[in-house]
């Protein structure tokens, strides 16, 4: 009797060490070190923001920084975003993000879908030579040449020609494309539907994930650069990065930024802040909306490529 309510027992489950609840003390420290990391990657923002507002008088008592500025001005912002170089810059910025984003993604779609169908005449060679460019970049030289050679000097189409389709971005659609069960495209095939079709009513609603994330990263990509437009564009059609780059980190001075407020011109450090934040702040306002696809875009796409 003993030994069957002894084995009718249900055993005794063990929680491993690493699963068992961390102590105070424990949960203190990770609280203080991240509050800690937290506060060394927000102070050079507050930093930046903070001069980009403060007055020339706060500046200069300050020796160029200013942590919290006691009389808040948007005068710099209100100088550079009226018609000078860097508004001119900023229009360059958000078309050619947006055109190069929306004709990369459709590019990438396109292609993606098409190496991801088994049976495809030369889908396995196509693929082989763009890992090969993937591995193998071309120098800055020959792409100067060639896009010489196709009259793109000095032209907004350089900007995008070059990096129209990203090889990462390409196998990650790839791979969540292969992902999606064969029985949808059979039964797709069955109703009679296309390619396109397929492509259109099948693949792309259950792909908004990946496709929010490799947009993203498009979009990224056209904001931040800044090296394309230094090699094949005049200062006269530069893009924000580029000013960026000439006159912060470079440290040249804006000569022209706009009409200045009542002959008040701001002083260069809040100036340069200024481009600086206009720069930062629509990407870190569009991520948030797209943060929750990055998990299922990317980690699926690349796992099943």
């Amino acid at each position: 009797m003993t030994t069957a309510a002894h084995r009718a027992r249900p055993a005794r489950h063990i929680r491993p060490a690493w699963a068992e609840k961390p102590r105070p003390v424990t949960r203190a420290g990770k609280a203080v070190a991240i509050a800690v990391l937290l506060v060394l990657v927000l102070m050079p923002f507050l930093v930046i923001v903070s001069t980009s507002l403060a007055s020339n008088q706060e500046v200069v008592d300050n020796g160029g920084w200013v942590l919290w500025p006691s009389h808040p001005t948007t005068r710099a912002y209100r100088q550079i975003l009226d018609g000078g170089i860097v508004t001119k810059a900023l229009g360059v910025s958000v078309g050619v993000t947006l055109f190069g984003t929306l004709l990369s993604l459709a590019c990438t779609t396109f292609l993606a879908y098409a190496l991801s169908r088994p049976k495809v005449f030369g889908a396995k060679p196509a693929l082989i030579l763009i890992l090969f460019t993937f591995l193998f970049p071309p120098g800055m030289i020959p792409a100067f040449l060639l896009v010489k050679g196709m009259g793109l000097l000095d032209n907004y189409a350089a900007l995008i020609a070059p990096v129209l389709i990203n090889v990462f971005n390409l196998v990650v659609l790839r791979g969540f494309f292969q992902g999606i069960p064969e029985e949808l495209y059979e039964a797709a095939r069955l109703d009679g539907a296309g390619d396109w079709q397929t492509l259109w009513r099948i693949v792309l609603p259950l792909s908004k994930a990946a496709l929010a994330v490799v947009g993203l990263f498009y979009a990224v990509s056209y904001w931040n650069a800044w090296f394309h437009a230094s090699i094949y564009m005049n200062s006269d059609h530069w893009p924000l990065q580029q000013v960026l780059r000439t006159y912060v980190i470079g440290g040249a001075q804006i000569a022209d930024t706009g009409a200045s407020e009542a002959g008040m011109i701001s002083a260069p450090q809040t100036t340069q802040m200024a481009v600086l934040v206009i720069a930062t702040v629509p990407i870190l306002i569009v991520y948030p909306f797209l943060q929750k696809y990055f998990t299922k875009g990317v980690l699926t796409g690349a796992i099943k490529s």
